[in-house]
């Protein structure tokens, strides 16, 4: 099975930094995209940064700037460097992967569990 494990959160001053990292183990065959998705309560999730194949990536507005994704493909992992930080910036943050598992043709979506960022004022 295909597992995203996530670390590196926690809690932080306003205007501090932090970095967050998934690492994709398991049954991999490749890994197109990863992102960073997070979901503040009482708020719908919504996408922070997302890393494409190719190198190229995606932020939200609120984050860019600040925030920067990377990745190793040769370690499964990706990695969101999140600076200056704000009080918004508080959630619960999630690792997504498209992932193909070996023997298998068809990409699909994983998640890891979630991992807590709080900044505070």
């Amino acid at each position: 099975q295909v597992h995203l494990v996530e670390s590196g959160g926690g809690l932080v001053q306003a205007g501090g930094s932090l970095r967050l990292s998934c690492v994709a183990s398991g049954s991999i065959g490749s890994i197109n995209a990863m992102g960073w998705y997070r979901q503040a309560p009482g708020k719908q999730r919504e996408l922070v940064a997302v890393s494409n194949s190719g190198g190229s990536a995606n932020y939200a507005d609120s984050v860019k700037g600040r925030f920067t994704i990377s990745r190793d493909n040769a370690k499964s992992t990706v990695y969101l460097q999140m600076n200056s930080l704000k009080f918004e910036d508080t959630a619960v943050y999630y690792c997504h992967a498209n992932i193909r598992k070996v023997l298998t043709f068809q990409y699909m979506d994983y998640w890891g569990q979630g991992t807590q960022v709080t900044v505070s004022s």
